[in-house]
């Protein structure tokens, strides 16, 4: 049976373990487009997810030839979206790990610092902007409160990129630290 929910993670490591969640109810992924996953049954824990940012697009050629090797080692691509891509492994396989270090987990880390980078001005520019217009609409008779906290809302969704990279930040600081002690 096919079951599909709407959901939105802005957390891969969160949305990771929701589908692990899943997968222990018997729900096995089979297709991730923008906030909307499709589940097929399974039997409960049968597959272990992860999720990865890639350096380039899945389809260009170093990040066909990473999903090939990562295949090779077990895993399955199961849905691609911009350059997230979602693996599973049969738990029964045993520990399902991308990272096999943590320069490798730094990387990536730092993969999903740049994308929200990117992502803060913008996010920020259209959270002021429909503030902007809020107060305007205000000031022009049409007040209507619902813009006005409309743009103070996507204000607050434009800071979720903010507190991305501060949580990522903080968990490579600590992979470091990590990584000086045990060397």
């Amino acid at each position: 049976m096919k079951t599909v929910i709407r959901k939105a993670y802005f957390d891969f490591e969160n949305e990771e373990k929701w589908l692990n969640e899943m997968s222990a109810k018997g729900f096995a992924l089979t297709d991730y487009t923008w906030c909307r996953y499709v589940f097929s049954d399974c039997k409960p824990g049968e597959y272990v997810y992860r999720l990865e940012l890639l350096e380039e697009l899945p389809n260009h050629p170093i990040s066909q030839k990473y999903i090939r090797f990562l295949e090779e080692s077990g895993a399955e691509h199961i849905a691609s979206y911009i350059r997230w891509i979602f693996l599973r492994r049969k738990a029964s396989d045993g520990a399902f790990d991308i990272y096999s270090d943590a320069d490798s987990k730094i990387k990536h880390y730092r993969r999903i610092i740049k994308l929200n980078l990117c992502l803060l001005p913008i996010t920020t520019l259209v959270g002021l902007l429909n503030v902007l217009t809020g107060v305007g609409a205000w000031h022009s008779n049409i007040q209507n409160p619902f813009n006005l906290y409309a743009g103070f809302i996507s204000i607050l969704i434009g800071t979720i990129p903010l507190v991305l990279i501060y949580r990522y930040c903080k968990k490579m600081k600590k992979l470091k630290k990590d990584r000086e002690i045990m060397e």
